[in-house]
């Protein structure tokens, strides 16, 4: 009885493991095939989707949130004597009426609240990666998404206690999810092998832009209910999700391949062979000075800056945009803000399958396909928020550019995400915590910019001062990116591998004797 699972076809009947075969039957792989439809790859990828599906929409629920929680009535605004540099406040024929919330937040203090959460997130990066390497990512990954659940949880009485409490518990959210992405690139160096990795990326890290498109409606559906006052049922929400997920993480995977006990010998044979045993035991340190003299992870931590600022800008800044310029409700900026994850989301798998097949087929090299899809991923999106900027208040145009620029945003997994573990497999996790701190420093510049530069005065045109500013950002790190990027394991990451190599000589000839 064939598979209807999720196979694959490169899990060959014989594969290669440290220059040893595997034989599997036609019998035992029916066997396996029936007793194992899903892969283990695939079961650790989808729980790894809805994880990040998790954090994200605590993380970017405040962005709509905080459109519910502000009283805008109260807070001064600049005098904007010219008319025609704002929109009308009429849309569909009817005349916008917002209800205000209970807290008083200029442009400043909204700012440093958005962006407080980034406090912590930067400074958990690389310790998150390196304790991934040392003692596997499972463990360290799952406790990241527990530990924001819970924060996220009594956020709203912490928010009533004071904004400097509220402060405070994004902060330790920030500090609790900062280790998520560094291991689950470790993860990912365990478990995928190289001609999937695009692929698989897309499936993962894409559960970002799933938690955004979650989070917003229903996080603007939940702000116009008066039930226990509406907003804080958002916190509460996907604060218990992320409890209940971590759970599930806690039996359906495990930290490779290795240590799985229900994955199939197939499977397990098939990734090994192509990926190999990267454990570094606790002895061997990071080269430091090694990587952070790299050039080509320079590139990645540069492009990644650039990317970041122009995502964070749309992430944290354009539900305020639609409430404040264009004069959408809670209900329709809450559900057109997540039109560009929407349509990342969807182009982002499609992207990934493309690179893997033209890398697959030889048309592109690797570097090569890294250098055109991060290209897509930063070029494009930024001339779309420049557009957005001239569009005025054209509700329609303004949608679907943000629609397209979101769709190629997604080519990102295809670009720069994966380049870490081509330059070293051994410190991918530590790689990723570094150049995700620098790039997310941008996650709480950039609303803390924007709101010095708007400061009370929403116009249109200084929301296009913001648009330029994020657009040129990200086409000047794409530039980097393309000039110094490689695709080449590094020459102190092989000199580790070749060490792993004579340590398992060294073991196999101690077990023969």
């Amino acid at each position: 009885m064939p598979c209807l699972g999720f196979g694959s076809v490169d899990d060959r009947e014989t594969v290669l493991n440290n220059d040893e075969e595997f034989f599997i039957s036609p019998d035992a792989r029916a066997v396996q095939d029936t007793s194992r439809c899903v892969k283990a790859r695939y079961v650790m990828a989808l729980m790894g989707f809805l994880g990040f599906a998790n954090v994200y929409a605590m993380r970017v629920n405040l962005s709509v949130v905080i459109v519910a929680m502000v009283n805008n009535t109260a807070i001064p605004k600049a005098n904007n004597s010219d008319s025609t540099d704002v929109c009308p406040t009429e849309f569909m024929n009817q005349t916008v009426v917002q209800p205000e919330g209970e807290f008083v937040w200029d442009e400043s203090i909204q700012g440093i609240i958005l962006g407080s959460f980034f406090y912590g997130y930067i400074v958990t990066q690389v310790p998150g990666g390196r304790f991934a390497e040392l003692y596997g990512g499972k463990l360290v990954f799952g406790l990241g998404v527990l530990i924001t659940g819970i924060l996220t949880a009594i956020s709203p009485l912490a928010a009533k206690l004071g904004t400097s409490f509220f402060i405070v518990i994004r902060v330790l959210e920030g500090l609790a999810e900062g280790v998520t992405f560094p291991s689950m690139h470790v993860m990912l160096a365990q478990w995928i092998p190289p001609l999937e990795r695009s692929k698989f990326s897309s499936y993962v890290y894409a559960g970002a832009n799933f938690g955004t498109i979650i989070s917003m409606p229903l996080s603007g559906y939940l702000c116009s209910l008066k039930f226990l006052g509406g907003w804080p049922l958002s916190f509460y929400i996907f604060g218990g999700l992320g409890v209940v997920w971590f759970v599930a993480w806690l039996f359906l995977v495990y930290d490779s391949p290795a240590s799985h006990p229900h994955i199939s010998v197939q499977e397990k044979s098939y990734i090994i062979s192509q990926v190999g045993d990267n454990h570094l035991g606790g002895d061997r340190s990071v080269p430091w000075k090694s990587i952070l003299t790299s050039a080509p992870m320079w590139a990645i931590l540069v492009t990644q800056c650039g990317m970041s600022w122009l995502f964070y800008t749309q992430l944290t800044e354009l539900p305020t945009y639609m409430k404040n310029i264009l004069q959408f409700d809670i209900t329709q900026n809450s559900m057109l803000s997540t039109l560009p994850y929407l349509t990342s989301w969807l182009f982002g798998i499609g992207f990934s399958h493309i690179a893997d097949w033209l890398i697959a087929k030889g048309f592109f090299s690797v570097l090569n396909s890294y250098k055109v899809f991060n290209s897509l991923g930063a070029v494009v999106p930024a001339l779309g928020l420049v557009a957005v900027a001239w569009v005025g208040c054209d509700r329609l145009a303004i949608l679907l550019l943000l629609a397209i620029s979101g769709g190629f945003g997604g080519a990102v997994y295809a670009g720069n995400q994966m380049n870490h573990i081509t330059l070293s497999p051994h410190y991918a996790g530590t790689m990723y915590g570094i150049t995700n701190a620098a790039s997310n420093a941008c996650g709480f510049l950039a609303p803390y910019a924007i709101g010095l530069l708007i400061k009370g005065n929403d116009t249109l045109s200084q929301w296009r001062k913001v648009f330029y500013i994020a657009a040129a950002v990200s086409i000047v790190g794409n530039l980097f990116y393309i000039v110094f990027a490689s695709a080449t394991e590094q020459s102190w990451s092989m000199e580790v591998t070749k060490k792993i190599k004579e340590e398992k000589e060294i073991n196999r000839a101690r077990s023969i004797q």
